[in-house]
């Protein structure tokens, strides 16, 4: 049956409210498959490729290059079938005509709040349903909840999925008392106690991948499944540049090429996402916390934590995720391991996958369970 449908400015994050179409990567004309990438979009976090939530032929492009517009705004129309160029000019009509902006959250919405956890407070934020196995994502070194933007919201849609602010990082506490891969699992050990959560599919990047697996060997009941995204703790390698430059550097113009180091395009960091930092960076106690955990953690440019030999002993499902173009943590540490660990390696990513192929990661965490 001939069909047209509508691509939309998507909402990564809750607090996406406009998003700029950098540039389409297919021209009117084309056919477009499911996840094929049609454009790049810029938010007030990161630049990122959005991949086709359709399939058919671009029939028109609605919004320009560089044009910014609301969430849910009409990006450009596909159709299958045997549609006429005057039903696609009527539907992009009525769509503009009846189309309202999302209002701004209101005071009810979903948003990160404090906890506290064993005297210290943990930002948090939980999203989902009450009901299905809780997923928890645990950042990565100076990361914060934040990074899980691409993909908590997508896994909520059947489950709560719980994203948490570890200790020295965020809006959590700066005091940082054991900052090592199993000091840090304590404290997120303690917080599942606190927030209720009896199990969980933990979901960790970096080091918080490294966290994750300390935790499912310290208490396996309390894991059912292990999603580990260029995990820490599988090999001596760390790129040192990074973390040095990523506690010295106090000026935009020397930290966006750390930050560069991150992705596999560069053009991915925004001017938003160096300030960013820089602004979490100011807040009393934020560098002498992350100089603390990168001392338990990188200190001598090698990681203290060695897991992989350890992963024999999870008892529970364990899939690594590697970007193959990973310039932090070298993507062959993904090699070698127990023939009951799941591999994936994505093309075109570096060290955040999760954000850079966002529509992958996800899947691949919901294939999980």
């Amino acid at each position: 049956m001939p069909a047209i449908q509508a691509i939309t400015m998507p909402k990564w994050g809750l607090a996406m409210e406009e998003g700029m179409l950098a540039r389409w990567a297919v021209e009117e004309g084309a056919t477009i498959g499911l996840a094929d990438e049609i454009m790049d979009i810029e938010t007030s976090k990161i630049a990122n490729v959005f991949e086709s939530p359709v399939q058919g032929v671009l029939r028109r492009k609605v919004v320009a290059d560089g044009d910014t517009v609301p969430v849910g705004a009409l990006l450009g129309v596909v159709t299958e079938g045997e549609v006429s160029d005057a039903e696609v000019e009527a539907y992009v009509a009525d769509f503009l005509a009846s189309f309202k902006p999302v209002e701004k959250a209101g005071a009810d919405a979903p948003k990160a709040e404090p906890i506290t956890v064993d005297g210290r407070t943990i930002r948090h934020l939980r999203l989902g349903p009450d009901e299905g196995t809780p997923v928890l994502m645990i950042h990565g070194f100076g990361a914060d909840l934040s990074t899980w933007m691409f993909n908590q919201e997508a896994l909520a849609a059947d489950r709560p999925v719980y994203a948490i602010d570890l200790p020295g990082h965020g809006g959590s506490s700066k005091a940082v008392d054991d900052g090592s891969a199993a000091g840090l699992a304590r404290t997120v050990r303690a917080y599942m106690d606190a927030a209720g959560i009896e199990r969980a599919h933990l979901v960790g990047h970096s080091l918080g991948g490294a966290i994750a697996v300390e935790i499912a060997l310290a208490e396996p009941d309390r894991v059912t499944a292990l999603t580990l995204v260029s995990p820490a703790g599988f090999g001596p390698e760390i790129a040192g540049d990074f973390i040095a430059g990523f506690i010295a550097e106090t000026r935009s113009r020397k930290l966006r090429p750390v930050l560069e180091m991150l992705v596999a395009n560069p053009g991915m960091v925004s001017a938003d996402m160096v300030e960013d930092v820089l602004k979490f960076k100011r807040l009393d106690g934020a560098t002498a916390a992350l100089g603390a955990v990168a001392e338990a953690n990188f200190a001598g440019n090698t990681q203290k934590a060695s897991l992989r030999d350890r992963l024999k002993d999870v008892t529970v499902p364990v899939h690594v995720v590697w970007g193959e173009a990973d310039r932090i943590l070298p993507a062959a540490h993904a090699e070698g391991l127990s023939d009951s660990v799941k591999v994936t390696r994505v093309p075109g990513a570096g060290h955040i996958s999760h954000m850079e192929k966002a529509s992958e990661i996800n899947s691949v965490i919901k294939s999980a369970g």
